[in-house]
């Protein structure tokens, strides 16, 4: 049984980036063509976090996290590289990567107070949650994805609101005096984002690991239960696209123009973020497992907590709520390009191994 299963999915695997956009195209269209669907999925909320959205993403979340060998984590952080990779990491989302999609925001969106702000929140919230497939599809490290997933998460609640507040407050009014607008944005909204879209299929994953895996025995849980667990994270990610879209379909629909001038600057993010990110990666001479975790990890945005907030703070009929729902919007079809990007890269520029050719070095 799990073997038909595993082989009938795995056409859906050998086709994801088509059924990714064939996913988006039924969310517009379900969105449009059933009246009311917005409403009632936007019913399905507590607070600011929709339960349908949450379900999707921690069924897809917690597949990856379950793989992950935590009794290995420690390897990685005693390897010879392993200073540079983190310290590298750190700079690139939380400095270069908030500060790109500031200057982004400012140089697109000049004229657009609300729509800006929008992507800077967007750029502030780091990945915690679709980096984990990307970083899958792209066959990263999973080990080294989950501590920096989990290193993203404290420093998050940490420093989130007031790296916010800074850049929409205090630069912005050093770029344009009086462009500056105060934001209220607490470290308890920031936490609970974070525990609902990490903290439980983390501990999903590690109770796997830990209790199923020794109960079940490890040819079971390695060969029989990940694969079609990992299957299933695939189907949660097109549930998640189909509801989002659904979602914010009709706004698509009416403001195409708006939505096309918040797409460019994230476009470039996204870009920008995965070429330096690897480029840096070939540069110091990670492997490729790890290369692709850490470009990853620093294109990615957490979306949840940057809509979270922007609903929390501005409301959800804002401008910047739109344009924080725009984020995901682009970035599933650009991750998913920029898999195969990774995996281009790695058969050109790495060996079998995982290493990185000597050649590459000299060019």
């Amino acid at each position: 049984m799990v073997e038909s299963v595993t082989k009938r999915l795995s056409f859906l695997n050998r086709y994801l980036t088509i059924w990714i956009f064939l996913a988006m195209g039924l969310g517009i269209l379900m969105g449009v063509a059933i009246p009311g669907l917005a409403d009632i999925l936007d019913s399905m909320s507590v607070g600011t976090t929709s339960i349908p959205i949450a379900i999707g993403l921690i069924l897809m979340m917690y597949p990856p996290l379950a793989k992950v060998k935590y009794e290995e984590l420690r390897e990685i952080t005693t390897q010879p590289s392993a200073k540079r990779m983190f310290t590298t990491s750190l700079a690139l989302n939380y400095i270069v990567g908030p500060m790109l999609m500031f200057a982004l925001a400012w140089i697109f969106l000049p004229d657009q107070p609300l729509y800006r702000i929008g992507l800077i929140l967007t750029g502030v919230a780091r990945c915690i949650a679709m980096v984990l497939v990307w970083n899958q599809l792209a066959e990263g490290d999973s080990e080294y994805a989950a501590i920096l997933v989990a290193l993203n998460s404290i420093f998050q609640i940490i420093l989130y609101s007031f790296y916010a507040y800074f850049l929409i407050t205090i630069l912005s009014d050093v770029v344009s005096p009086g462009a500056g607008l105060a934001v209220d944005i607490s470290i308890v909204s920031v936490a609970i984002s974070v525990i609902i879209y990490l903290g439980i299929p983390f501990l999903g994953g590690i109770a796997s690991r830990y209790y199923l895996r020794p109960m079940k025995g490890a040819d079971w849980y390695d060969n029989r239960f990940m694969p079609v667990a990992g299957k299933i994270s695939l189907l949660a990610l097109l549930f998640t696209i189909v509801v989002m879209f659904s979602l914010r379909a009709q706004t698509i629909i009416d403001a195409p123009l708006d939505v096309v001038r918040i797409a460019i600057p994230l476009l470039f993010y996204f870009i920008i973020m995965f070429l330096l990110s690897f480029g840096l990666s070939m540069r110091f001479r990670f492997d490729y497992p790890h290369a692709a975790t850490q470009s990853f990890t620093a294109a990615s945005n957490n979306f949840e907590l940057a809509i979270a907030v922007a609903v929390g703070v501005f409301g959800i009929s804002s401008a910047v709520a739109f344009a924080t729902v725009i984020g995901p919007l682009v970035e599933v079809p650009a991750l998913i390009s920029l898999v195969n990007l990774a995996l281009y890269f790695r058969r050109k520029y790495y060996g079998k191994d995982g290493k990185l050719l000597s050649r590459t070095s000299e060019t």
